[in-house]
């Protein structure tokens, strides 16, 4: 079983790469974007050095500039979003993206946040993630464009309460 770790500045190099290879899923990075995330994440997480995969999840306060985040923050005053994840292919299918989520499920409940959010893309469609979210009893709370960026996310929320 693949340990998970806090991600450290020493996993960022690999942590961009596998980042920037699901671009059409999460937006792509570069060093200095990741390491500003990093720096603000409520909860950054890899595994196998960051080469098996990685979560970043950002808390309620975090001043991140981004539509998906801003959504969520209009709605809700205390919350855990779970900006992005990605599982290496070599490492899909063993429960790693599960472990993750419940880490990050577990201190969300242990920091008495009601609800952890997501995002997930329709268009072009994420239809393995969408069903993912689903098993993990995440509902459909809206739809967003984003604009100049060609995607239609479907916002998603798990309440913790």
């Amino acid at each position: 079983m693949t340990d998970i770790a806090p991600l450290t500045p020493a996993h960022l190099s690999t942590v961009l790469d596998l980042n920037n290879r699901y671009s059409v899923e999460m937006s792509s990075l570069d060093e200095a974007a990741l390491q500003s995330l990093v720096a603000q994440s409520w909860l950054a997480l890899q595994a196998d050095e960051g080469r098996a995969g990685f979560l970043i999840t950002l808390d309620h306060q975090a001043s991140y500039d981004s539509p998906n985040f801003a959504w969520f923050a209009e709605r809700y005053d205390n919350f855990a979003y779970i900006d992005r994840i990605a599982i290496a292919p070599g490492a899909q299918g063993q429960g790693l993206a599960r472990r993750f989520y419940g880490i990050a499920e577990a201190k969300a409940r242990a920091a008495q946040l009601p609800v952890l959010v997501c995002e997930v893309n329709i268009v072009p469609p994420n239809i393995d993630s969408q069903a993912f979210h689903k098993a993990l009893g995440f509902t459909e709370i809206g739809q967003g464009l984003l604009a100049g960026r060609g995607k239609t996310v479907q916002y998603l929320s798990k309440s913790l309460a």
